[in-house]
């Protein structure tokens, strides 16, 4: 691409009032408000104002405002200005100034967050029921937990303290915040976030997850959940309270359980005869023999956890064994052990793939990371709360959003999300006093942009064809 020699010289004026740069949010917010999202942040939503008169005013303008920010790429409070330029004011109401959103924001406390959280399983709930947003989960859903930890800078942030993470594999010390989180799917959707609380860098990863394992398990079960729900986490969840939370929800657990001397002496009792490799993606079967070539293999053991606890806990303990690459020059296999305790009644080759699929969940992680938690924009701990869980609504929406559209499979990105769907750019007509976007002329993805149009407005309602 070159530019022309006429355009050598031009001369740029931002002074346009009908552009939009992002006619994305007009079916977006459009499905948010058809879920309810207005409705329940005025009933459940009650900010009163301890600094300014006028800071907890109308708060359901406020959150919405935060949320189309966020769908629109923002990461932080400045940021939230992209909802405020060009045209946007004519399409939309009661669009706020950042200062404005920052101010509402400071004034949140643990109760207002509490009542922020459950606007969101709310919503979720009303999505679910709007859109295809978790297709089968009347069959089978999952629900998966984790931790993550947020890095923040300076001596201002409230709650934030040195806690351990991984960097390239590596454990490191980092100050941060450290958001607990669980999401749900199934099998044929991509994960969306039932709950996300935030908690002190310095908190353990299991801290708070028996609650949040049975509010997001309320929620799966709110959503359609009439089948088996299978909750899934890593070594940091495998414990008592979290296990016996699942017990008492009346669901099926996959957990990692942390070595210990009654672990190890479980896996001991295996039989060799017992292994049977797994097929993972590489895998392939030997020409010679017809046996699978494999560097794992699975095998499973009754075993009791939690012994020495008032609620001991007995179950099928699956062991997946790995050669261990370092150590290959043995005159006998050294392996490498990683169990999981789980309750499932699936055979133990589908127990451990079931199981490694918990991984799903640093998806959500990455999308949240490359979008509105980029940053903890706020140095009050309760506004950084708040502000995760409006993250929380903003993915579900995209979510819900990308999955009105019947041609694609609704596992893009939020970046991708954003960039095809939320980014478009447009002039605003009124041609009658009747509001028109148009739109740019070849767009690669106009028929995507149409199709989820058309599931939020319908097909009368839609915008002219793409030439």
């Amino acid at each position: 691409m070159k530019l022309p020699h006429a355009w050598s010289k031009p001369t740029p004026l931002f002074d346009d009032e009908r552009l939009v740069s992002c006619a994305g949010l007009v079916p977006v917010m459009a499905l948010a408000e058809q879920a309810g999202l207005t409705e329940l942040i005025t009933e459940r939503v009650k900010v009163a104002s301890n600094r300014v008169a006028s800071a907890g005013a109308n708060p359901a303008g406020k959150v919405t405002s935060i949320i189309a920010g966020m769908a629109a790429s923002a990461d932080s409070i400045d940021d939230l200005d992209v909802i405020r330029s060009g045209g946007m004011k004519r399409l939309f109401t009661e669009v706020y100034a950042p200062a404005t959103l920052g101010q509402f924001l400071r004034e949140f406390t643990h109760g207002h967050t509490s009542q922020l959280a459950s606007v969101a399983r709310a919503h979720l709930v009303n999505l679910v029921e709007r859109t295809e947003l978790l297709a089968g989960i009347e069959t089978q859903a999952y629900v998966d937990i984790d931790s993550l930890l947020r890095p923040v800078y300076g001596h201002a942030k409230q709650g934030a303290s040195f806690g351990h993470t991984k960097i390239s594999g590596k454990q490191v010390l980092r100050k941060g915040l450290s958001p607990l989180a669980t999401t749900i799917s199934t099998r044929h959707s991509a994960p969306v976030v039932a709950g996300i609380r935030l908690r002190a860098g310095k908190a353990g990863s299991g801290k708070s997850a028996a609650s949040m394992v049975r509010d997001a398990v309320k929620t799966a079960r709110q959503a359609g959940a009439r089948g088996p729900i299978l909750v899934r986490g890593d070594s940091a969840y495998g414990t008592g309270p979290v296990v016996n939370a699942c017990l008492r929800a009346g669901v099926q657990f996959s957990f990692v359980l942390a070595k210990n001397p009654a672990v190890v002496r479980a896996i001991a009792t295996i039989p060799a005869e017992a292994w049977r490799p797994v097929t993972y993606p590489g895998a392939f079967t030997d020409p010679d023999t017809g046996e699978l070539i494999s560097d794992a293999e699975v095998a499973e053991v009754e075993f009791t956890a939690f012994a020495s606890t008032e609620h001991p806990v007995t179950a099928r303990l699956v062991v997946r064994r790995v050669r261990d690459q370092t150590r290959l020059e043995e005159l006998f296999p050294v392996w490498r052990h990683h169990p999981f305790f789980t309750n499932s009644d699936e055979p133990t080759l589908e127990a451990d793939l079931t199981h490694r699929r918990h991984a799903v969940i640093e998806t959500v992680f990455a999308d949240l990371i490359d979008g509105p938690l980029a940053h903890m924009p706020s140095g009050r701990f309760a506004s950084n709360c708040a502000w995760a869980l409006c993250a929380m609504i903003a993915h579900n929406l995209l979510r819900a959003a990308d999955s009105l559209d019947p041609a694609q499979p609704a596992v893009a990105r939020g970046a991708t999300l954003r960039r095809q769907i939320v980014h478009v750019p447009a002039r605003l007509a009124r041609p009658q006093r009747r509001p028109v976007l148009h739109l740019p002329a070849h767009w690669p993805w106009a028929n995507r942009w149409l199709a989820i149009w058309a599931g939020v407005f319908g097909h009368a309602n839609a915008p002219p064809q793409p030439a």
